[in-house]
């Protein structure tokens, strides 16, 4: 059975995981998640700081996922 060269090696769950905790190293991000974007998964990076800030530290692909920065704000536990 050959693979599909169009389908990513990793699901969109192990990129993330991957990826989480270097991210949430960065000052500034809150958190991440997986969302739509235009119809397709992408990984959501959660950010208290303006994306344009971010985006030299965090890649806007990532093993064949996009990656969006979204300014959502610092989160509070209530």
């Amino acid at each position: 059975m050959a693979s599909d060269p169009d389908k990513p090696a990793k699901t969109i769950e192990q990129v993330q995981e991957q990826h989480t905790d270097a991210w949430m190293a960065i000052d500034g991000v809150e958190g991440t998640g997986i969302g739509l974007c235009d119809g397709e998964p992408c990984i959501k990076v959660f950010s208290s700081k303006r994306a344009e800030a971010l985006r030299d530290r965090i890649p806007s692909t990532v093993d064949g996922y996009r990656v969006v920065i979204e300014e959502t704000g610092p989160f509070r536990a209530r």
